[in-house]
């Protein structure tokens, strides 16, 4: 994983409740277990089938600790035999694979290759790639749902902030910039309140993101934090009725970039 996809997971996790990213992969791993065990039992969870091989026998809880933190997990159980989730096997890749198919999501959309990998992770499970397709289908709906949900209440301070990847565009590998929203209501929450992907950072781009918070309800914005890139600024000064000010952590990073490496440590303590 790049490292440009590591900031975007960790940008991504920043909601209020359970963290997005960790949500997503609880839910396709909860429908991949009832794909694999529609398979073993002939039918469906609640389908009658009289060809059905095997009962139900309710579920069990376990954790199952991943790359954007632990996951709790229902088993289902069988009356006759048993079952234990394939991805939960060792040296297994499908817990990364999930994961990227969901990052993909947020990005671009589920691609064709995100669901071949997921479904080469997945080899000898019975699982077939239209049913991966499907499960694919549904995780990007999930993911739009979250990104156009409506924005509700006052949320006073708005952190924004950007970070490139590389993307598979017109068979191509491109970089993009994906750009996020972090905001802060009265309440002390924190919540990822959106996430969009362009060419670049130009000021249109982020007047356009800006506008489009606007429109799903975005009110309140008192300060809006950020590196200090002009369009930013301008975008701010065009859409919002707020104040803006530099992020310290931007800040600090291009003071040290300056300071040489024998001077960071001096420089470090005087901004402290």
């Amino acid at each position: 994983m790049t490292d440009a996809m590591m900031s975007l997971r960790a940008l991504a996790e920043k909601s209020a409740d359970a963290d997005v990213l960790r949500e997503m992969i609880g839910f396709a791993a909860q429908r991949l277990m009832e794909l694999e065990v529609g398979g073993l039992t002939g039918a469906a969870h609640g389908e009658k089938n009289p060809e059905r091989l095997a009962q139900r026998n309710g579920y069990r809880d376990r954790d199952w600790q991943t790359r954007a933190g632990t996951v709790e997990l229902r088993i289902p159980k069988l009356r006759t035999g048993s079952y234990f989730p394939s991805f939960l096997e060792p040296r297994r890749m499908t817990e990364k694979a999930l994961t990227a198919v969901i990052q993909d999501a947020y990005i671009q959309g589920i691609s064709t290759r995100a669901v071949d990998d997921l479904v080469q992770a997945l080899g000898g499970t019975g699982i077939s790639k239209s049913q991966v397709s499907r499960l694919c289908q549904e995780i990007d709906e999930r993911v739009n749902a979250f990104l156009e949900r409506p924005i509700e209440g006052e949320w006073p301070y708005l952190w924004i902030d950007a970070t490139s990847v590389k993307v598979r565009q017109n068979h191509r590998i491109v970089s993009v910039a994906v750009i996020v929203a972090v905001g802060v209501n009265t309440d002390g929450r924190r919540e990822v309140l959106g996430l969009d992907i362009g060419p670049s950072e130009v000021e249109t781009f982020w007047t356009e993101f800006l506008r489009k918070l606007a429109r799903r309800g975005l009110r309140g914005v008192k300060l809006v934090i950020s590196d200090a890139h002009e369009g930013i600024k301008a975008s701010v000064a065009k859409v919002m009725t707020a104040s803006w000010q530099r992020c310290r952590v931007h800040f600090m990073r291009n003071v040290l970039a300056h300071a040489g490496r024998s001077g960071r440590r001096v420089v470090s303590a005087f901004i402290a």
